[in-house]
């Protein structure tokens, strides 16, 4: 193989934190190195069905003579090829730090950022030339924490005086309130959920649905990159883990639960997304995400490749729910700006923001966009700096700032501590926030919403937009804030086109039931 390289676009990288130590040139790692689609997928447009998984693989998934260039490339730096799956468009390389060093030609360093060390590369991956054209992404050489849980615990300091009054529900309760049709149990359905820590205890599950009266949901683990069911207290990323799952096993009793377990980094984030979306075992028919950080965060190359996966879900069928975020318009950046959180931000995803919702006599009394300060959270959204602004929300008028693109979030739920939902975790009874919580919340709606359909919604978003019933089908949301913007009439970007109305939702779908038809380029 010709030796001149080149950079990967989208690829540099700097380490944050405090250097530590160097990367012992023995330590072994494992990358993924994602490959373009053979053909490549032509934004999706209103029409009728989805591809099955295997004609999916045989158009769009990687080209078979990409992957037998990086089998001699990984050959000529003693890399190991462990796994090959071209419908994910991954191929996996092991080898020590030395080899992979001087094949993609980075330093690598060890770093400490918020008490984790990790390994810590510098600038842009360089890549043989005559690849260059087939790599979208090489990800997991610097394998530092990549995104966090958007859950917040009730008990958060809320210096707002005026504040609604502090309420708890059970999921079933904030699923009556939004009036989902649960004469449907979400029978038939599977709910993909994408977890990069914590677990949970078959015991806990079974004694909470026992004790709000609801049929305890099948719930199976899978692993991905060596991810494992790890749970250990109430204090760790279990009350992510239970959240989602009761949450989403509340709303939709009857549809199958499989939570993909993978490590919390770049690749493993990848990795567990395409999994989910190309599980030919299991089929999620939704999935649900609920971590995620600042786009600035991120290298170009990985959200690419991330929302080249989630478009593939749309063709699929496959609906992708997404937390919009627990740090307002700033996202948690100290730096004076705005900024949208990731994978929220991908355009193939239905981005999940946060209310607070009141509740009287089964019916809701007021709803307003979470904002309990900057201690106590509230929800993320605005406009991505890395993806444009969508057709769909062009022609439903959403106006971005100048520098501003896609708009954060599309939808919205109860998300506010202060009105959160009762769960259990690790045996202990607790009240859970965060668009943690609107992810899986939507994710069961549409478990629900696909089974009463018969259909998939898939990549509904730009039929939701286009509804010609939206204001009907979705509660708008008109008081609050979440720093830099504030709701009104209409979409914005603290709750997007606003919470759900389900039994509406349903009648508006169903009396025109739009999906997509992908065309190939």
């Amino acid at each position: 193989m010709a030796s001149n390289k080149v950079s990967l676009p989208g690829s540099d990288r700097r380490p944050v934190g405090v250097r530590v130590g160097d990367v012992p040139n023995d330590e072994v790692l494992e990358i993924s190195v994602i490959l373009k689609p053979k053909t490549r997928i032509a934004p999706l447009q209103r029409g009728d069905a989805t591809i099955s998984r295997e004609e999916f693989a045989a158009r769009h998934g990687a080209d078979s003579g990409a992957i037998d260039q990086l089998k001699a490339f990984a050959k000529e730096y003693n890399l190991t090829v462990t796994e090959v799956a071209p419908e994910r468009r991954t191929v996996k390389l092991k080898g020590t730090a030395a080899d992979m060093s001087k094949a993609f030609e980075v330093p690598f360093e060890r770093f400490e950022v918020e008490g984790t060390r990790y390994r810590a590369r510098t600038g842009a991956i360089q890549v043989p030339a005559e690849l260059a054209g087939s790599i979208e992404a090489v990800l997991g050489l610097d394998n530092r924490p990549h995104a966090k849980p958007h859950f917040r615990l009730h008990g958060a300091p809320t210096p707002k005086a005026a504040a609604p009054k502090s309420v708890s529900y059970t999921p079933r309760q904030v699923a009556q309130l939004y009036q989902f049709p649960l004469d449907a149990t979400g029978a038939g359905q599977t709910i993909g959920i994408l977890e990069l820590g914590g677990g949970y205890r078959a015991a806990d599950l079974q004694t909470y649905f026992t004790s709000i009266g609801v049929t305890e949901p099948s719930v199976i683990s899978v692993s991905v990159d060596n991810g494992a069911n790890k749970p250990t207290n109430p204090n760790s990323d279990d009350g992510e883990v239970l959240l989602d799952i009761e949450v989403a096993g509340a709303v939709a009793p009857g549809a199958r639960i499989v939570v993909y377990f993978a490590p919390n980094t770049d690749n493993g984030f990848q990795d567990a997304l395409t999994t989910a979306i190309h599980d030919a075992a299991n089929k999620p028919s939704v999935i649900s995400i609920s971590w995620g950080g600042p786009e600035s965060t991120w290298t170009a190359q990985s959200m690419t490749a991330m929302d080249t996966s989630a478009q593939a879900a749309a063709m699929l069928g496959v609906t992708i729910c997404v937390a919009a975020g627990d740090d307002g318009s700033s996202d948690g950046v100290k730096d004076g700006n705005n900024h949208v959180d990731f994978p929220a931000s991908s355009p193939h995803v239905l981005a999940c923001g946060g209310t607070n919702l009141q509740g009287a006599n089964g019916t809701i009394a007021s709803e307003t966009v979470w904002n309990d300060g900057s201690q106590g959270g509230a929800t993320g959204g605005g406009f991505s700096v890395q993806f444009p602004e969508p057709a769909w929300q062009v022609a439903a008028g959403v106006k971005p700032p100048a520098s501003g693109g896609r708009g954060v979030p599309d939808v919205s739920g109860d998300a506010d501590p202060e009105s959160g939902y009762e769960v259990l975790v690790d045996g202990k009874s607790m009240v859970i926030g965060g668009t943690s919580a609107v992810a899986p919340l939507w994710s069961g709606l549409i478990a629900l919403l696909n089974e009463k359909l018969g259909k998939p919604l898939g990549f509904f978003q730009p039929t939701l937009y286009g509804l010609s019933a939206s204001k009907q089908a979705l509660h708008d949301i008109t008081q609050g804030s979440n720093g830099s913007f504030s709701a009104g009439p209409g979409w914005d970007a603290c709750t997007g086109l606003g919470s759900p109305s389900g039994a509406s939702l349903l009648a508006a779908l169903g009396g025109a039931p739009q999906s997509l038809t992908a065309r190939s380029t």
